[in-house]
């Protein structure tokens, strides 16, 4: 079941689906990994019930923090910022379907960071946003 998983990533990291600026876009946030060098931001339209119309990240990285950016862009379009605030680390995980040692976790985390930082409207993103 795991190659199938590290497939979907490395399908993810080549031919990301999301990978686009929003402009003009409601919610824009971008931050970095230190450990890694992984850089992105994301994008995001909401309409006048916080619902999240449409999604996208920019930024470079490894095959991990590309493929968990594309896959949870996909999955938030749809959800109500609420939905997104309450979102985990389990998400991300759940989403990529493969366990992950520390550092890549960080990576695979990265996106969750930006897009919970974004929607709460922070001027810093902070690990303790995805933590559980």
């Amino acid at each position: 079941m795991d190659d199938l998983y590290r497939e979907i990533i490395i399908e993810r990291y080549k031919d990301p689906q999301f990978k686009k600026e929003l402009d003009p876009h409601d919610i824009s946030f971008e931050d970095e990994n230190p450990l890694c060098g992984d850089q992105l931001r994301v994008d995001l339209r909401v309409d006048e019930t916080g619902m999240i119309t449409d999604a996208g990240f920019s930024g470079h990285g490894c095959a991990i923090s590309q493929a968990s950016a594309d896959l949870l862009m996909e999955s938030i379009i749809g959800k109500n910022i609420e939905e997104v605030k309450k979102m985990t680390k389990q998400d991300i995980l759940d989403l990529l379907g493969i366990e992950l040692g520390p550092v890549r976790l960080k990576c695979a985390l990265l996106s969750l960071k930006v897009v919970k930082a974004g929607v709460y409207g922070l001027g810093e993103a902070s690990d303790a946003l995805v933590e559980d």
